[in-house]
């Protein structure tokens, strides 16, 4: 059996143990933003989706965290998976929900329904209070993580001090990211990172920002916090990398219009420190947002395929170590 077949025939057998388990209503049961839409472009080969959730059933993978902003949904991998297969994704990277808190359980019982060659996943930890062991560490790091992610929510509103609160954090899990040869995996409302900028300057391991920093698309890409974040990405290092992620998170314009400029000036800038990801199931979105209408404004930001074949496969390729 090749390895595709392998991964569809393990997701179907993880999603339906998870439906037979509970069998609550999907993200997508009620409509769906992708019917009628086909990919603007052919995927290229080893394409890969650089951002993507998992959820299951309620009474298995409980919701952790204290100050949840969404109910959790039910999105098991297979569903995912039909869509990724419409767009033709062959690489997965699967990122730890804040929802779920340190509970990284049902993102790795997904990872493991799928061909390990494929697929790589980043967690949260504990890093103060070291509930991850360095055993915990190397497993997950045979397994296929590759980074942690440190994560404030994009509606936060800007609250003096906790850039320097988070501090230590951001320290403390580059420290772990650098003897693992993991990145650290940034969300971070634009205030915040425009704040954190000296720290992430020094950081001495790779790090990736999702959603584009997450700038209010409102004040356009010459607003001063995205020139700067620009100039960090592109500072020589190359340790900054770039989400093409989560456009609806900073995008008030229903046709996203007034993301491209910010998109043009990423590719423009730092075509080989970007990654693409569906951030499926978009939460809090799921009504109105679809991976394939997120997929086709790639091709709306740059016609060109080869720049397309960087973001979606030669980038993530090296990111994540995919062979």
């Amino acid at each position: 059996m090749s390895s595709g077949c392998l991964t569809s025939a393990l997701a179907r057998a993880w999603n339906a143990a998870h439906l037979a388990a509970n069998p609550r209503m999907s993200a997508s049961a009620h409509t769906d933003p992708d019917a009628g839409l086909t990919p603007a472009f052919a995927a290229p080969k080893h394409a890969c989706d650089a951002h993507f959730h998992v959820f299951g059933p309620a009474e298995k993978y409980p919701a952790t965290a204290t100050d949840l902003r969404y109910p959790l949904p039910l999105a098991p991998l297979d569903a995912y998976l039909k869509t990724a297969k419409r767009i033709g994704f062959e690489r997965f990277v699967f990122v730890q929900p804040s929802g779920y808190g340190l509970d990284n359980s049902c993102m790795l019982d997904a990872m493991a329904a799928m061909d390990p060659a494929v697929r790589r996943g980043i967690v949260h930890l504990d890093d103060a209070k070291a509930r991850a062991t360095d055993a915990d560490l190397a497993r997950w790091h045979d397994f296929g993580v590759r980074g942690v992610r440190i994560n404030i929510s994009p509606i936060r509103q800007p609250e003096a001090g906790l850039a320097n609160a988070l501090k230590p954090k951001i320290e403390r899990a580059a420290a772990i990211c650098r003897a693992l040869g993991w990145h650290v995996d940034f969300l971070l409302p634009g205030w915040l990172i425009s704040q954190l900028m000296p720290v992430l300057r020094d950081l001495p391991v790779e790090f990736t920002v999702a959603h584009m920093g997450l700038f209010p698309a409102r004040d356009g890409a010459g607003q001063a916090g995205f020139k700067k974040f620009l100039s960090l990405a592109n500072d020589g290092s190359k340790r900054c990398w770039v989400k093409l992620t989560g456009i609806y998170r900073f995008s008030k314009d229903s046709t996203y219009a007034d993301v491209k400029p910010f998109a043009q000036a990423l590719i423009a800038t730092v075509p080989d420190q970007l990654i693409w990801g569906s951030d499926y199931p978009h939460l809090s979105f799921h009504d109105r947002v679809g991976s394939i209408q997120l997929y086709n404004e790639l091709a709306e930001w740059t016609p060109d395929a080869a720049m397309r074949k960087r973001i979606l496969a030669d980038n993530p390729a090296r990111l994540f170590g995919f062979a």
